[in-house]
């Protein structure tokens, strides 16, 4: 079989077993045909030589895989994020574009803060930023690959998620650029995390369970824990909105992703524990994707 056979046969075989929804046919059989002959994406228009038995089989396997549902990050083992290639798991949620916005609003957030300090005459500082739910540490390891200045905490309860997150700073970051912590929520922190942080995101479950059930099939690989925010998807929320306050500093904020019909309430959640300055960041599709607040102490 010649590439150009095998990546018809992709094409046509994904198109006939996923749905508009789930993605790019065509895109997910060259994806596969790639990393099976270990190329670049773009080299498969010029590529149209016989290929190995071998390579044939492992390429069948991808689509075969793919054709049961499971998603293509999983398969691929990566995912690109903030053009950054994250290492992925079934142990932890797939990075999507709509997170970017979280890592916007971060560095929006920050760069404020550093223009309130300049203009109140404070001296440079260090900010201490957590990722709370870290996952694969696609949020955390950004931040820190784009401002390397920032000191960088991230914490996860599964051990699962927190292997994955390690292996992605040290091939992205080098190791020891994050501290990683095993915590549910705040709970296992360090008496040091006490000095408080400049910011804190966070991307927990905020999914409605029962939603669930009804998600696209390939959404049902991801793990449920990483999904499953309680009967109105705002059960983690509450916990961090209630305990975040005590874990910034005198002028940190915090910041969350959840889904846009969930903003109203989160702003409530924000008014009743002491935030100010609570805005919404938009993700691609124009819908409120992260909201933002500060506080004082």
């Amino acid at each position: 079989m010649t590439v150009r056979a095998a990546l018809t046969e992709g094409k046509a075989r994904l198109s006939h077993a996923l749905d508009r929804a789930a993605g790019s046919p065509a895109l997910d059989a060259e994806l596969f045909l790639a990393s099976v002959l270990g190329v670049e994406r773009s080299r498969l228009i010029i590529l149209d030589g016989e290929m190995e038995t071998e390579a044939i089989t492992r390429y069948r396997d991808c689509l075969a895989r793919r054709e049961a549902g499971e998603p293509a990050a999983y398969i691929l083992g990566r995912r690109e994020f903030r053009a950054l290639p994250f290492t992925v798991s079934p142990a932890v949620l797939i990075p999507r574009p709509d997170t970017e916005t979280l890592v916007e609003a971060a560095l929006d957030v920050l760069a404020a803060r550093e223009q309130r300090r300049r203009a109140a005459g404070d001296r440079p500082e260090t900010p201490r930023v957590l990722d709370l739910c870290t996952g694969s540490g696609a949020v955390i390891i950004s931040l820190k690959h784009e401002r390397p200045d920032i000191a960088a905490y991230a914490s996860d309860i599964a051990p699962e998620a927190l292997s994955v997150a390690r292996e992605n700073e040290r091939r992205l970051l080098g190791a020891g650029a994050v501290r990683f912590l095993q915590s549910d929520l705040f709970a296992g922190f360090p008496g040091e995390a006490r000095e408080g942080f400049a910011l804190i995101a966070a991307n927990p479950p905020y999914v409605e369970s029962a939603r669930i059930p009804r998600l696209q099939r390939e959404i049902l690989w991801e793990p449920r824990a990483a999904l499953d925010g309680g009967a109105d998807g705002l059960a983690l929320i509450r916990r961090i909105i209630a305990e975040a306050p005590s874990w910034l500093d005198g002028e940190g904020s915090l910041l969350l992703e959840a889904d846009s019909a969930q903003m109203p309430g989160i702003r409530a959640l924000l008014a009743e524990r002491g935030f100010f300055r609570v805005q919404t960041y938009r993700d691609l599709a124009g819908r409120e994707r992260v909201i933002a607040g500060g506080i004082k102490q």
